[in-house]
């Protein structure tokens, strides 16, 4: 199904799964759709690998725990994020270096100071390779970082040419 795009999130330079500048990174995009969910678009590379061509787990990990814990921003307006409390993660399926990927990240309780959320990790043929649960507590930037950013280019949206106007993802009631 094609979901409209509403927003993109902040990137900043050097985080291992949004880092535009780390070379090591997965550089992650991240998109809030119609329904209020959170999808990021990224591709790997070798530099990803745990056994030759397949994604690390711990890697498919961290890109399901970023994008739950950044979808509660997609109803705070980008003024609060989430701090990890726990992840749980099932691996159903191996995933491919080289491929342009999609997790999704959503909001299933939002209570006070802590919010919970699942998400998944598509393959590109729309079958669901991770899926994750996990549970956040709810921060500013200023409280995460201990002090405001020095350099705005730390933390900005970095918009580009190509950034969809929509996102396909599959029938999740299918998957």
């Amino acid at each position: 199904m094609e979901y409209k795009v509403t927003g993109k999130q902040e990137n900043s330079r050097m985080c291992l799964v949004c880092g535009m500048q780390n070379p090591f990174g997965l550089k992650a995009r991240f998109y809030s759709i119609e329904h209020g969910e959170l999808v990021a678009v990224f591709s790997t590379g070798e530099e990803h690998q745990s056994y030759p061509g397949r994604l690390h787990g711990g890697i498919a990990a961290s890109i399901l725990d970023e994008t739950i814990g950044r979808a509660i921003a997609v109803g705070a307006g980008g003024t609060v994020w989430g701090v990890t409390v726990d992840l749980t993660t099932r691996f159903r399926k191996p995933v491919p270096l080289g491929v342009e990927l999609r997790a999704v990240g959503r909001i299933t309780s939002d209570r006070g100071r802590l919010f919970e959320g699942s998400g998944e990790l598509f393959l590109p043929d729309g079958t669901v390779a991770v899926e994750a649960t996990g549970r956040y507590l709810k921060m500013s930037l200023e409280q995460i970082t201990g002090e405001g950013l020095e350099d705005e280019l730390d933390w900005r949206v970095i918009s580009e040419v190509n950034d969809p106007e929509s996102i396909a993802l599959p029938d999740q009631n299918k998957s």
